[in-house]
């Protein structure tokens, strides 16, 4: 089984006190990158969110957004002494009057006169009761997440399965061609030095040391088994419970490697275009195993 970094999560609670909304999204990445949008009164929370992401998503660019409002009647943050102003008021208007001045203003002086107005400290809401709502909410949506990651994980499972039986299927003609390949080899060569074999003393002995030496350097049978036992352990990681992105793009490295090197010793045009045919698939192994946990 194996999970794919991109994914998207949310979820949501309220009650008769506050509204909480928690959305996460993902998208690739070698370690943890997390992004945090939060209420400011949670900022002290960073390295507990980071812990509860850390624990049900492991790895990938990861951004949460925490939406936190409470519900009540809005309390004023001030005080306004009605008694004080009024009698402010009356002085100041009747002073107005006594040297017949205009009242324009009067209303104002009055309210900023002091202890008119005064600040008010309200009472805070326990903000560790909220955040344990706001924290159930978080895994919540985390675990709405790591599902759709494993929802995309399933169909990228399906796609490597794909692009590996395809690699499977061209080394299996590799492997049932080798033989003629090699007489193909054989006869190329016995026709490029045939005439001049009939015309020129040759040294037998020499030409089949050559012959053979020139046979080991295009000998390809500890690639293909090779290549045949990177393709198996690419599947049995497939197959694994936990998710195993890094290794399969190891073993996608060493299969490029064989891959390479079948197709520098194979000089045969037949299986050239079978080798092609595999970096092909392979590539595309190499650009979906990016996106694996």
């Amino acid at each position: 089984m194996i999970k794919s970094m991109t994914g998207f999560g949310n979820a949501g609670f309220e009650d008769d006190s506050l509204i909480i909304q928690v959305e996460v999204r993902t998208l690739n990445s070698k370690f943890l990158d997390l992004s945090i949008r939060s209420p400011r009164q949670f900022n002290d929370k960073e390295l507990e969110i980071r812990n509860l992401v850390l624990s049900i998503l492991d790895r990938g660019k990861v951004s949460v957004s925490i939406d936190f409002q409470t519900k009540g009647s809005v309390e004023m943050p001030i005080d306004v002494n009605e008694e004080l102003f009024t009698l402010f008021y009356a002085k100041y208007k009747n002073l107005a009057k006594s040297v017949d001045a205009d009242n324009t203003g009067i209303f104002k002086l009055a309210l900023q006169s002091q202890n008119v107005i005064t600040q008010v400290s309200r009472e805070d809401r326990d903000n560790e009761v909220d955040w344990a709502a706001i924290k159930a909410v978080m895994a919540d949506a985390l675990i709405k997440c790591d599902r759709f990651r494993q929802d995309e994980g399933n169909s990228l499972e399906t796609k490597l399965q794909e692009n590996i039986g395809n690699i499977s299927s061209g080394l299996a003609y590799i492997q049932a061609n080798e033989g003629n390949r090699k007489l193909r080899i054989k006869q190329k060569i016995r026709n490029h030095f045939n005439e001049w074999l009939d015309e020129s003393s040759f040294d037998a002995n020499r030409f089949e040391q050559e012959l053979i030496y020139y046979f080991e350097k295009l000998d390809i049978t500890e690639e293909l088994v090779r290549l045949k036992t990177h393709l198996d352990y690419f599947t049995k990681c497939l197959n694994e419970e936990t998710s195993q992105g890094k290794k399969l793009g190891f073993i996608g490295q060493e299969i490029g490697r064989e891959i390479n090197t079948i197709g520098s010793k194979a000089n045969d045009a037949e299986m050239q275009k079978h080798v092609i045919l595999m970096k092909d698939e392979l590539e595309k192994i190499k650009e979906q195993s990016l996106n694996v946990i």
